[in-house]
């Protein structure tokens, strides 16, 4: 379907719609090339169709077999039953030795296979108003601490500007006091207010006991103090002597799924058992005061806040739990240099500790995705995309067929929501490009960005969080949650919601606020200067 336009300007312009039709401009007559929109719906709704059959193809074909075996037992007579019978009474050792079979098998079965991990609730820490930190707060305090020079306070606000973060984010008192005082006693008390803050909402939502948990994991990637994070939950809430407790740091950003995936493994072997994963960072002592430009960008991004997670093996209480954990995979880039350096924590040339993040971290990021959802592809995508992928992939490596370019499978097909760890406005965009995710599907990471910035292994929390206040989560659907980390890693929890979500009835730091979201967030966000 074409339409002729007048002529133009000698300047050549292509614009792109989101289905991805050109517009082309030029100096003698010029085409607008529109969509065939007919066609546009028969595709769609030949992919539909494709899998949708190949998704039932199983039923679909057992529907004859069925009709066959009905049409066979209905000619059978009260004789040939009687006959039957008969000839299994004597063949008593047959029978005995089958059963026996058949009881041993189930037993195997049932004793064997995998305790089955729910999340019974999670809360997510939303500081006071007290420490909430402007785009102009942010640049005023950096200016007063005379640590910087003007190019790199110029070169923070352009980074500031971009970022997505909005007006609201949070900040811990040590680093907006004048002047800051980041020091050990600040930084344990930034670590109590987030931690037992969760924790006391997680609490107060299931009623469980502290000395009913027993397993207890916590990680904090660059705050690991003597006696440990994990210790002060302890003491804090005086857990019982057996308590199985773990410690994660310097793991990063994915910390939060690892902290998920250990804890699945411990319930596997300790039945009967609550587990609670605390997830957070601490930024009191890892403020850069640097002039490292590397190092500055953690500065601009990361913000206070941290999550408390509940999980439990126990069958009983899948009835009150609000999910099922499905699938932990995780990828591990550490054998190769660029990845292992693309987030590293060392000094300045003033002997300034910080943390470098490289220009290299999209790309790598894009690496550890691919290998990572190529592991979690084949256990969560419909048989419809993995036929469509193993044909493409067959036809440009057996046959080399070039021209055909690689089949990017549909996610959306897999899940319903997407929680992307929040790490930056640019990882977000690529999310979105590679996996071909629409602004619905990316709201809660973006919105999560905005409204309270880089909050490190907990952002995922947050984005959840969103989804729920939003009133989005159904039961059945499933929700795939993925983040990025130092090392460098790719880590994905699938997890099905077990009943539907009523924000009516939840208590987290978008409810009270919700109906302001979603906000739209400008290329560049101008930093009002004084």
């Amino acid at each position: 379907m074409t339409t002729q336009a007048p002529e133009t300007s000698s300047k050549q312009t292509s614009v792109h719609d989101h289905d991805h039709v050109q517009v082309t401009t030029t100096t003698t007559t010029t085409k607008r090339v529109l969509p065939n929109f007919l066609l546009s719906v028969r595709l769609k709704y030949v992919k539909l169709g494709y899998h949708y059959l190949i998704s039932n193809a199983m039923y679909i074909l057992l529907v004859p077999l069925l009709m066959v075996v009905f049409a066979h037992l209905s000619t059978l007579t009260v004789e040939d039953l009687a006959r039957l019978w008969d000839q299994l009474k004597f063949n008593f050792v047959s029978v005995t030795v089958c059963s026996g079979l058949i009881v041993f098998l189930t037993t195997v079965y049932f004793t064997t296979r995998p305790r089955k991990v729910y999340l019974v609730n999670f809360s997510c820490y939303k500081p006071e108003d007290e420490r909430m930190c402007t785009r102009e707060i942010f640049m005023h305090r950096s200016k007063l601490t005379g640590s910087f020079s003007d190019e790199n306070l110029a070169f923070q606000q352009k980074i500031l500007e971009r970022s997505g973060l909005g007006q609201n984010t949070y900040m811990p008192e040590a680093v907006l006091r004048v002047p800051p005082n980041p020091c050990m006693a600040e930084a344990r008390k930034e670590a109590e207010m987030v931690m037992f803050g969760a924790i006391d909402e997680l609490l107060e939502k299931t009623g469980v006991k502290p000395k009913d948990i027993g397993i207890l994991v916590v990680n904090c990637s660059l705050f690991n103090p003597t006696p440990s994070l994990s210790s002060m939950v302890v003491n804090h809430y005086k857990l019982r002597g057996n308590i199985v407790s773990y410690n994660l740091g310097g793991m990063g950003c994915s910390a939060g799924l690892i902290s998920i995936d250990l804890a699945k493994q411990l319930l596997q072997v300790h039945p009967n058992s609550y587990a609670l994963v605390v997830s957070m960072e601490n930024i009191t002592l890892n403020w850069y005061f640097g002039n490292d430009r590397s190092m500055l960008l953690s500065n601009c991004l990361f913000r206070l806040g941290g999550a408390a997670i509940l999980l439990s093996n126990r069958s009983c209480d899948r009835r009150r739990s609000k999910y099922q954990l499905m699938h932990t995979v995780r990828t591990h880039k550490g054998s190769d240099d660029r990845a292992y350096n693309c987030v590293f924590q060392k000094e300045d040339d003033t002997k300034r500790i910080g943390v470098a993040l490289s220009k290299d971290l999209t790309a790598v990021a894009g690496e550890a995705l691919k290998t990572n959802i190529t592991t979690l592809g084949p256990i969560v995508l419909p048989m419809s995309e993995q036929l469509l992928f193993f044909a493409t992939l067959v036809a440009r490596k057996v046959f080399k067929l070039k021209k055909i370019k690689p089949y990017i499978p549909d996610f959306k097909l897999a899940f319903e929501h997407f929680c992307i760890h929040a790490g930056g406005r640019a990882v977000l965009d690529e999310m979105e490009k590679n996996l071909e995710l629409s602004d619905w599907h990316m709201e809660p990471s973006r919105m999560t960005l905005n409204r309270f910035g880089n909050t490190s292994s907990s952002s995922l929390w947050y984005e959840l969080a969103y989804s729920e206040a939003k009133g989005r989560v159904r039961k059945g659907d499933r929700m795939w949650q993925i983040a990025f980390g130092s090392g460098f890693k790719c880590n994905s929890a699938v997890w099905r919601a077990l009943k539907t979500v009523n924000p009516a009835k939840e208590k987290n730091p978008w409810i009270d606020e919700i109906h302001l979201f979603p906000v739209e967030v400008p290329k560049v966000a101008a930093i009002k200067t004084t």
